[in-house]
């Protein structure tokens, strides 16, 4: 395991029980960033990166009995939490890296990721593995229940030129990883970045 993941490990275990009590009303957010990504029914979704799974259940509502979703996170304690809240129920849990997913190519619909890209240490070759697992076509959301500016001050730091979330920073970034971005938001209260795997 890099240093990378040892320290996302260790940041998150420590965080995992108390996650979802932290942040109590994310739920609308996540419904609506989920509402956003235009699943159908018996559509394949991965939640990459889903720590406690609270995208689960709208992604679960999204593509019906039918559909599939699946949740990845690098974290133990964080799939621990997210099947001692339920979610487990929504979809099938996976303790794995999003940056080598147990996955066939072109086997998903869709990808939402909450929170994800902050956390990619090699942000264009993990980007491009979550494009080999979707089909052409197919969607990103790249999410988080605030945007940069109030993420930034709730964690004491200024936004730089450098912040992968910026869109002048992300646009070519998912176009390097296989993906052309088709909208950006970036709000007092949410971020959301949708775009489309290429051919």
């Amino acid at each position: 395991m890099s240093d990378d993941h040892a320290h996302v490990q260790e940041f998150f275990t420590a965080r995992a029980a108390g996650w979802d009590s932290k942040f109590p009303d994310d739920g609308p957010a996540y419904a609506a960033a989920v509402a956003d990504l235009r699943l159908g029914a018996g559509d394949r979704v991965l939640d990459a990166g889903c720590g406690t799974g609270r995208a689960l259940p709208p992604l679960r509502a999204a593509v019906g009995p039918t559909g599939v979703v699946l949740g990845a996170d690098l974290t133990p304690a964080m799939i621990a939490a997210a099947v001692a809240a339920g979610r487990d129920r929504e979809g099938a849990l996976l303790l794995a890296d999003v940056a080598a997913l147990p996955l066939r190519p072109e086997c998903l619909d869709a990808v939402f990721a909450a929170g994800l890209i902050a956390h990619l240490p090699h942000p264009v070759e993990n980007l491009r593995e979550l494009a080999r697992v979707v089909r052409p076509g197919g969607r990103l959301a790249l999410f988080h229940p605030i945007g940069r500016a109030a993420l930034a001050a709730r964690q004491g730091r200024q936004i730089t030129p450098e912040d992968l979330r910026a869109e002048p920073n992300l646009r070519p970034l998912l176009s390097r990883s296989g993906w052309r971005m088709t909208s950006y938001v970036d709000e007092e209260a949410r971020f959301l970045a949708l775009a489309v795997r290429e051919d």
